[in-house]
């Protein structure tokens, strides 16, 4: 891992000020980009750091900092927006160090790729399932690093042998002599140690937290109050207001009228940037109205008459006769009958909880900000080019995300939130409205795909076939992590690697762009879950047609994956697959290795004579390899079990006149408390090295919901969301 010499900005602006600090902002435009990445040893910038941080006693890389009163904090590379990642990175610190989990405080890292850049996604970007995987082995190393300094100034003090010294709960003990010292009062002497270089982990055996079902650390905070998110942040000074943008793709504004606006009580300003008006109030309240007041005059721009039917002509004819850009192919197409499917999946929007928000002051030398991000570093570069500040002078203060999702990947909410702070002279807090929140998100992709396979006599697939397309997240967002070809890995994720033995394939991608105007994001589960739907339905498909057990048919495609077998046979062993069933009750199976993991969820529905779809029972195996918090993964899998068959029965983002029509939870509805079933998990004991959590079950639920409902009802599904109308049972005429 490489080691440089830029430094950090902390989120403590008179000690950043002080220490003199800045951030060295990587974009990865092109490989040849040098970025450091996250390391338990020392690094040049660590110091500095360490300064901003209140100069603890201990500092010997960039997570782990001990006073000398003892007190042990964490400076979590990641950020925490419900994936309980900062419980989990305590335990993996917790179980070297020897502590226990209430004697760590957390603390939010300052917006550093340098320190705290994750190997996985090059950069300090908290996504893609990635961040246990990332700092598995290295936030163990930090802390078998920081006792292995710590023990050795003890025992140099007691001129002992430190293998002589034993520890617990951050307490080292001489047990020959019965002397013993606390990690603070060794603090000062184990920090002038030079770095020990490698360091020995226990082994699976040894573990004393890893593994365990542990209380989230937030939990408590989170229910009495206490944590603050981005959308709670005051400043002394604040003014709060809220924003309208053009309501179509690329459109700007006029003009507008804020005669009406400006004699609502509160109301103090009405600022304006080029697609965008404030209304700028002492409290929302008066904002919101005074924006329902305004008389706005927008520019449409060329995109004011676009519609989905639009967006689905356009996409369909790049699938037809756009050029491929090769994703896998292996071996050759055989002889024999073709069978086809097409298989299309709307756009999407994230509609976390917490609406986008940001809190921001722009004075002549500094600009401050207060916000929820998963790309800390891009908010502060591009702060500092809207304002013409150095990084330097950007101070990020990182909050809790009210949820994420891939939305706050993004960084356009903060860089609105900075233009419009420039024109104002006080702290300016900038909430989205839930409307204005859907009606501006950076949504997931529509997809047009077409799969296909050459099956032997007795239905099994010899050769298999997938031509996918859509437009492209990753050619905006992190052009230079396009392959050399022009192919987005993200598109072909869990289709080119699916954990089946086909001896012959061929898996491409037609990159079809969208309107100018028109951004595509990420979105849970990412390309896995729209490849996913799509592999497991049409493969359930070729099960039917062979008349085979769908279990049975997978189960014999797997002979050489002893991994995904067991969890495939775990989660049929819990469902009860293969029991009688009532009429229009059906149950579905789906497997698939996305983000490192192995899964497989079974989902039992009831379909009414009506078409509603009643969720009665779903199961999910998983194996994630070396579990750290197994309560985490259970709550992980089953809420984004939850968030994935919401997505497949419910939502759907449609265009017209330009505009999303999409605009609150009314008309982009979630799955209701009564409409949840029971959510089974269980998981697979490993000693691999961990694989992704936090996007596993959405990925996985819509083919086990889809293939369900074709067992209770023999529809086939080949376009989400489900159509209620497709299902209802056909009543003969009297």
């Amino acid at each position: 891992m490489s080691r440089v010499d830029e430094t950090v900005s902390a989120g403590r602006r008179q000690l950043l000020q002080a220490a003199g600090l800045s951030v060295a902002f990587v974009w990865l435009a092109t490989p040849k980009t040098a970025l450091g990445m996250v390391t338990p040893h020392r690094q040049a910038g660590d110091a500095k750091a360490a300064a901003a941080d209140g100069a603890p006693a201990f500092a010997p890389n960039a997570f782990v900092r001990i006073d000398t009163s003892g007190a042990i904090r964490l400076v979590m590379p990641m950020v925490e927006m419900g994936q309980a990642i900062y419980t989990g990175s305590c335990m993996l610190l917790a179980e070297e160090l020897d502590v226990d989990l209430d004697q760590i405080q957390v603390e939010h890292a300052p917006a550093s790729d340098e320190l705290y850049g994750m190997k996985l996604l090059k950069g300090q970007i908290t996504g893609g399932s990635t961040s246990t995987r990332s700092t598995f082995t290295e936030l163990r190393e930090a802390g078998a690093i920081a006792r292995t300094l710590l023990v050795s100034a003890a025992a140099a003090k007691w001129k002992v042998a430190p293998a002589d010294c034993v520890v617990e709960r951050g307490v080292i003990r001489h047990p020959a002599s019965g002397r013993k010292l606390a990690y603070g009062q060794v603090a000062a002497a184990a920090n002038q140690l030079p770095d020990p270089g490698a360091v020995k982990l226990k082994s699976p055996a040894e573990f004393r937290l890893i593994g365990k079902p542990m209380a989230r650390l937030d939990s408590a905070d989170k229910v009495y109050g206490v944590t603050k998110f981005g959308i709670d942040v005051s400043v002394p000074g604040m003014r709060i207001a809220t924003v309208k943008a053009c309501p179509t793709f690329g459109g700007k504004l006029v003009k507008f009228d804020d005669r009406a606006t400006r004699t609502v009580p509160g109301v103090i300003d009405v600022i304006r940037i080029d697609n965008a008006v404030a209304v700028v109030a002492i409290h929302f309240g008066a904002a919101r109205r005074g924006m329902e007041l305004l008389e706005i005059e927008w520019d449409r721009g060329a995109n004011a008459t676009l519609t989905t039917r639009d967006l689905r002509a356009g996409l369909a004819a790049s699938q037809a006769n756009g050029k491929a850009i090769p994703g896998r192919e292996a071996g050759t197409r055989p002889a024999g009958e073709l069978i086809e499917a097409t298989y299309k999946l709307p756009m999407l929007a994230h509609a976390t909880m917490e609406p986008l928000n940001a809190t921001v002051h722009v004075t002549a030398d500094c600009c401050e900000i207060w916000a929820g991000t998963q790309v800390p570093t891009r908010v502060v570069a591009n702060a500092a080019r809207i304002t013409g500040l150095t990084v330097a002078q950007v101070v990020l203060h990182p909050q809790y995300l009210g949820g994420g999702f891939g939305r706050r990947l993004e960084s356009d909410y903060v860089d609105q939130a900075v233009m419009f702070a420039r024109l104002v002279k006080y702290p300016l807090k900038i909430i989205w409205t839930r409307e204005e929140d859907i009606g501006h998100d950076i949504v997931r992709p529509m997809y047009h795909d077409v799969i296909s396979a050459v099956v032997d006599a007795s239905g099994m697939p010899v050769w298999y076939g997938d031509r996918i397309c859509s437009a492209t997240v990753l050619g905006r967002w992190r052009p230079g992590g396009m392959r050399p070809n022009g192919l987005d890995g993200d598109a072909i994720e869990c289709v080119a690697d699916m954990p089946y033995a086909i001896p012959n394939m061929k898996v491409e991608w037609v990159r079809h762009d969208m309107p100018p105007g028109l951004l595509v994001g990420w979105w849970r589960g990412v390309g896995a879950l729209h490849n996913l739907f799509i592999v497991e339905s049409f493969f359930d498909e070729l099960a039917h047609r062979a008349k085979a057990d769908p279990v049975a048919w997978r189960r014999a495609l797997l002979r050489h994956n002893p991994r995904a077998t067991a969890v495939l046979d775990l989660a049929a062993t819990r469902m009860g697959w293969g029991a009688a069933l009532p009429a229009r009750v059906g149950r579905g199976v789906a497997l698939g290795e996305p983000f490192g993991s192995k899964v497989c969820a079974m989902v039992e529905v009831e379909v009414t004579p009506a078409g509603d779809v009643r969720l009665r029972r779903a199961v999910v195996a998983v194996d994630c390899g070396i579990p750290v918090n197994t309560g985490s993964i259970e709550a992980q899998i089953q809420g984004g079990l939850l968030f994935g068959l919401s997505a497949a029965l419910f939502n759907e983002v449609t265009i017209a006149n330009g505009a999303i029509e999409q605009s609150n939870f009314n008309d982009y509805r979630m799955i209701r408390m009564n409409e949840t079933p029971d959510v089974e998990v269980h998981i697979v004991p490993s000693t691999e090295a961990p694989g992704g959590i936090g996007e596993v079950g959405t990925a996985i639920a819509a083919p086990a919901l889809a293939n369900a409902i074709f067992a209770a009802t023999g529809v086939r599904l080949r376009e989400l969301p489900i159509r209620r109308e497709l299902l209802a049972q056909k009543r003969s005429k009297a």
